[in-house]
């Protein structure tokens, strides 16, 4: 037993500082649920503020907006899942296939770059290409094949696209690292065997690489299922500067309450989208790990 503990505690002292982050971002803050059930005042308290029931949940149905907003959530995640997970994929197999090179370093350190920069810096690098006066596609593309200039945050059509193509600029290269530490963990000799066999490259990934990454797309895909009613706040807010002409395509509900709690400063609100986003998430997560359960259990989640 004794034994045991020395060989252990190392491993124990590399988690704790997540241990101990993962306690104090998300699981003390779990105590203030019962804010979505009350009406809070800040001159009463969080335990002396009176209860008011399902009243903030109303905030989140009882509008024109609730339909538009829940709409653009749940369609933005499903395309960010798939295009995320394909482009990830793409990306960690045309790093392995390059070898462990001063290139790879060099291609890693370039992909990762985006997701180190925070929304505003984005949405000010967003602004530089956009920006009807001064923006680069108007006064340099543009202008250079004989077109007018286009106010681009006065044009919801072609947000939905521009949204995407953000997202995957941001976060395509750090989700293939995942992808890319799985691939380098797959016996070569199968590939070898393979490539004795005739096996060109491309059948190879689609026989070999694709199908052992199975599990892996399986967990976290289950895990961005769970977060399918949640949007990344920077994206929707900070990239179209908050442009009231852009609403229909880049409200979310984060955006929504943000815009609410600005408004009416109403805490047991934002409780209730949280609390209301967590219990779909968690229901959802349950649903997709049963179904996946039912077709092949070994690569259910639980």
């Amino acid at each position: 037993m004794r034994k045991s503990s020395k060989t252990t505690l190392p491993f124990m002292l590399i988690a704790l500082p997540g241990v101990v982050y993962l306690i104090i971002n998300n699981y003390i803050p779990m105590f203030g649920i019962f804010l979505a059930f009350k009406d809070y005042k800040y001159s009463k308290g969080i335990f002396g503020s009176d209860w008011c029931g399902l009243k903030n949940f109303k905030f989140l149905f009882a509008t024109d907006d609730a339909l538009i907003m829940t709409r653009n959530t749940i369609l933005y995640n499903l395309v960010f899942i798939v295009l995320g997970t394909v482009a990830a994929i793409f990306i960690a197999i045309l790093m392995c296939e390059l070898g462990e090179r001063m290139r790879v370093k060099i291609f890693q350190s370039c992909l990762l770059l985006p997701n180190l920069l925070s929304w505003v810096v984005i949405g000010i690098i967003g602004f530089a290409f956009l920006s009807a006066d001064t923006g680069f596609i108007n006064n340099t593309i543009l202008r250079t094949m004989g077109k007018e200039s286009v106010s681009w945050y006065m044009q919801p059509n072609v947000w939905p696209l521009i949204l995407v193509l953000v997202f995957l600029w941001k976060n395509a290269g750090y989700q293939s690292i995942i992808y890319m530490a799985s691939i380098s963990g797959f016996d070569k000799s199968i590939y070898e065997a393979a490539s004795i066999d005739g096996a060109s490259k491309l059948k190879q990934i689609f026989s070999i690489t694709l199908p052992m990454l199975v599990p892996t797309i399986t967990i976290l895909t289950l895990m961005a299922v769970g977060r399918i009613f949640f949007s990344d706040f920077g994206l929707f807010y900070q990239v179209p500067q908050d442009s009231g002409a852009l609403y229909a395509v880049t409200q979310t509900i984060d955006t929504y309450v943000y815009r609410g709690l600005m408004q009416s400063n109403n805490v047991g609100m934002a409780a209730a989208a949280g609390f209301y986003q967590s219990v779909i998430g968690f229901v959802l997560v349950v649903a997709a790990n049963a179904v996946v359960k039912k077709i092949n259990p070994e690569n259910a989640l639980f």
